[in-house]
């Protein structure tokens, strides 16, 4: 006679080999950091944070290389050209003002420094007030010649509705009560003015 614990079916014994190791289930969320990446801390000091920062103060106007050593501009020269610098106002003629920094600048004669280089380094100092906010206000290194910069300047300072009113002026110019010679400097005053008129030379 079977005893009860005998009629129990016996268990297979377990096959033989290395345990199988479960690892615990992991859930990721999406958009969420990993938490066993620790973030890097900060190491600068309190100084390093409250400094100013440093970029982005270039000025607009690209200076060539020098090659020339000991090169510096001499304070005559800077001077003679604060005598009589350009702030932008209405009344104001860029044209006149840039005829009259060729002028200065080309008293100064430098080796292996081209003339254009010198006008670069010295134009911020031919100008103030309005005009002086406007060479600050343009883009860092958007200036790299003196053409550049006589272009923008002009285009600034000399608007198409300035040009516009010139050219009415000097098409519908007429001698009234002057006699010949005034009326004649009168004619050539707005052709200063406007030297980029566009009218056939004969009417210099």
């Amino acid at each position: 006679m079977r005893t009860r614990s005998q009629s129990r079916e016996q268990r297979p014994p377990p096959p033989e080999g290395p345990p199988v190791v479960i690892e615990p289930l992991r859930i990721e969320y999406p958009f969420q950091e990993d938490p066993t990446v620790e973030p890097m801390a900060d190491t600068r000091t309190m100084a390093q944070l409250l400094q100013a920062p440093t970029e982005g103060y270039e000025d607009a106007i690209l200076i060539p290389e020098i090659v020339a050593n000991n090169f510096e501009l001499k304070h005559g020269l800077i001077n003679l050209v604060q005598n009589k610098q350009f702030f932008g106002h209405d009344k104001e003629d860029p044209h006149a003002h840039i005829r009259y920094f060729n002028k200065i600048t080309s008293t100064m004669r430098v080796p292996n420094v081209p003339i254009a280089t010198i006008k670069l380094m010295l134009f911020p100092f031919s100008i103030e007030g309005a005009a002086r906010i406007w060479l600050e206000k343009e883009p860092p290194r958007s200036i790299q010649t003196w053409d550049d910069l006589v272009s923008k300047f002009i285009n600034q300072f000399f608007p198409p509705s300035k040009t516009t009113n010139l050219r009415n002026e000097i098409t519908r110019f007429q001698q009234r009560f002057d006699i010949v010679y005034e009326a004649w400097y009168s004619f050539n005053d707005l052709l200063r003015a406007f030297p980029h008129h566009g009218f056939s030379n004969c009417i210099n």
